[in-house]
């Protein structure tokens, strides 16, 4: 850590790991020796039935509900690492690393039908058909109500300190935590959902989709466009359109984004040579 903070410059001061109050532990799903076919229902970790789950130390929980497609895949399917968690709002979730013989989903074979996407600000994403995604921005739609309460949580923490309390023993800072906390999921969660339905429209209507290789940590410098970059979630998407054409056996290619703006599709020109100028993000047509 010290060495990152002498030679690499790009980490602050080392200090010591904080009581974050998401709390997660790990646990494997042990199967006897004797069993022929190990799968859902008879391992340490199991499945009761489509709403309760049998957890080491924990013993028996109901939770949400599993799909009627999973279930009926119990027999054949085996559970490894499980995870268990609680975020920030005291939600707990339990998250298994599943394998099974069988694929997990159904592949649709198509005709070629490759696409380009262009990840910009202004809209979401364009593709090379001429589609248009706009930019949902869930961010900035609630921006307002979440800084109303985030000062809110800040005049409690004063409070508090004045009167020498300890945080976490100040009732009403852990009320007001909770309601940013519970703004912020919501924030995580709307944004997460958008990212899964357009990877999994692209990746699922398409053999072949390219992007650039986009590095949103070198464009958050940019404090005039880095709200705006961090609320789109692109790093997002195009790590869910990696996975997901692993799991459709599609092809999702990454292309180096440098001078793709400048550069013209017809005779491969480089603006900014040649006593040409640069073009701008202003610049949206240009010939």
């Amino acid at each position: 850590a010290w060495n990152l903070f002498r030679k690499v410059h790009q980490s602050g001061v080392p200090v010591f790991h904080k009581r974050k109050t998401e709390q997660k532990y790990q646990t494997s799903c042990m199967y006897a020796g004797k069993l022929n076919v190990p799968n859902m229902v008879n391992g340490s970790v199991r499945l009761i039935d489509k709403q309760h789950l049998q957890l080491p130390k924990l013993g028996t929980m109901r939770f949400k509900g599993i799909p009627d497609k999973v279930f009926a895949h119990r027999n054949n399917t085996r559970i490894g690492t499980t995870t268990i968690s609680m975020d920030a709002t005291g939600r707990y979730y339990v998250s298994m690393q599943l394998a099974s013989e069988q694929l997990f989903v159904e592949i649709d074979h198509i005709k070629q039908s490759p696409v380009g996407i262009d990840l910009n600000t202004d809209n979401f994403l364009t593709d090379s058909n001429g589609n248009v995604v706009s930019n949902p921005r869930y961010y900035r739609s609630i921006k307002g109500k979440l800084a109303k309460a985030q000062r809110k949580l800040s005049r409690r923490a004063l409070r508090a300190k004045k009167e020498n309390r300890p945080l976490r023993q100040a009732a009403n800072y852990q009320k007001q935590r909770a309601v940013v906390a519970t703004i912020q999921r919501k924030i995580a969660n709307r944004r997460k959902n958008f990212l899964h339905l357009v990877s999994t429209t692209l990746i699922k209507n398409h053999d072949l989709v390219v992007a650039e290789e986009l590095r949103s940590k070198n464009m958050l410098r940019n404090h005039a466009l880095a709200m705006s970059i961090a609320d789109v979630g692109w790093r997002t998407l195009l790590g869910m359109l990696s996975y997901k054409a692993k799991l459709y056996s599609r092809q999702f290619v990454t292309i180096n984004p440098r001078n793709t703006t400048q550069t013209c599709h017809e005779c491969g020109f480089v603006m900014g040579n040649a006593g040409t100028k640069k073009l701008t993000l202003n610049d949206r047509d240009w010939t």
